[in-house]
């Protein structure tokens, strides 16, 4: 359960409202602050809409992050976006790979791009060699992009765990499909 109220846009003022047009949890309850939303909705357009990245590779950083992050709300609609996007069942399966160490048949941008994305998630930034390959393909436009989408989505999952964000039952048959690993055990402390 959400620690921050759900609304639908009956329950805002009318200026808010648009920030409804898609009524997702995560929005229905970032509209606790319409402002925030607003801001928060423009990068998440820009990335979506805007950028010249490839839209598939955007989607692998993004699973990546949730996967790492074994977010089920930000995996689970990452998988059905990025179906929409050209991210095929094999490129999900590879993500799972790539992250435990073994071999996938991804081609090695795509690989490169988990590996930033991991870094960025846990090491908080791209190594250099890491940035080196990703510059032989990509333009310093897209290397940004790149940059912001993964920075941007490592500030979703932690939004989301945060305010106890609830996967949306459309999106349940994702996470059976594609199951998040388990979480490790916790240590003493």
């Amino acid at each position: 359960m959400a620690r921050v109220p759900y609304f639908d846009r009956p329950d805002l003022a009318p200026e808010h409202q648009d920030l409804l047009d898609r009524p997702i949890n995560l929005f229905r309850a970032l509209v606790n602050s319409p402002g925030a939303a607003r801001g928060w909705s423009s990068v998440g357009h820009y990335i979506r809409h805007g950028s010249k990245l490839d839209p598939r590779l955007r989607e692998l950083a993004i699973l990546q992050v949730g996967y790492l992050t074994r977010s089920p709300y930000e995996y689970s609609h990452h998988v059905k976006i990025g179906h929409d996007f050209g991210v095929s069942d094999d490129d999900i399966r590879g993500i799972a790979a790539e992250t435990e160490g073994r071999a996938s048949a991804l081609e090695p941008l795509a690989k490169a791009v988990l590996k930033a994305a991991r870094q960025m998630t846990t090491e908080l930034a791209i190594s250099d060699s890491t940035f080196a390959q990703l510059r032989q393909s990509l333009d310093n436009e897209r290397l940004t992009d790149l940059v912001l989408t993964i920075a941007f989505y490592c500030a979703v999952v932690r939004v989301l765990a945060t305010l106890q964000i609830d996967v949306e039952g459309d999106y349940l048959p994702y996470l059976k499909q594609f199951p998040l690993p388990p979480s490790p055990a916790p240590t003493g402390g």
